[in-house]
């Protein structure tokens, strides 16, 4: 074991000890990409933290059933996903509260609908994105909502899609706040205090169109 910079680094036995697995399986693992390649020094290969919270991560995603097909699927969407700094712009959320997630939380929030082929529509979406080694989701809100409903026998695929409708259609809504104000020559710093009658109004006609829809549904 050594330090390189601040990074605490592992030859291949040492990390597979730490690990908690077999040489063989580590190479086993490197064959098959589910971890990145390790820094080379000569004939030395050098793996570090990061290496290890990968294979600690595929160890805890087999205990939950998933096969290693579906891992490298997960790892290649996760390592390809977008940096949470891009989907936020410049500054956190004023309002939201992201959440940082390791993969096998994930998978313990949605159970078998964390499929590489959700993992990947989320990160599409924006929900999700990557910070070093975690995933961050954007608001505790939305990853809580999307449980509830995926708990309420929605399967995770609809959610998402309807989440990006949702957002095309709250999208629209923040312009046409936005116009408003700019219309009365109002200054973004009151389009900000201003912003909580906007949300008011949202509110109160989404809970109006759910009464309408409601009384509709009832009468047929």
């Amino acid at each position: 074991m050594a330090e390189h910079g601040r990074r605490r680094e592992y030859r291949m036995d040492e990390l597979a000890e730490a690990a908690g697995i077999t040489v063989r399986t580590l190479r086993f693992y490197r064959e098959r990409k589910l971890i990145q390649p390790p820094r080379r020094e000569g004939r030395i290969a050098w793996y570090d933290d990061t290496h290890l919270a990968r294979l600690r991560t595929i160890s805890a995603l087999l205990e939950r059933g998933h096969t290693l097909n579906g891992i490298a699927e997960l790892a290649e969407a996760f390592d390809h996903g977008r940096d949470v700094g891009d989907l936020l712009g410049l500054g956190a959320p004023t309002e939201e509260t992201p959440v940082r997630l390791t993969p096998e939380a994930l998978a313990d929030v949605f159970g078998a609908e964390a499929t590489p082929e959700n993992l990947a529509a989320a990160l599409d979406l924006g929900y999700l994105g990557t910070d070093g080694g975690e995933i961050v989701h954007i608001s505790r809100r939305l990853l809580d909502v999307s449980a509830a409903l995926v708990r309420e026998g929605i399967p995770l695929a609809e959610v998402l899609s309807a989440g990006r409708r949702v957002r095309e259609h709250a999208e629209a809504l923040a312009d046409t706040f936005a116009e408003l104000t700019a219309a009365h020559r109002r200054t973004p710093e009151d389009t900000r205090r201003l912003r909580p009658l906007a949300k008011s109004v949202v509110e109160a006609e989404l809970s109006l169109a759910l009464d309408r829809r409601l009384s509709r549904d009832g009468q047929e």
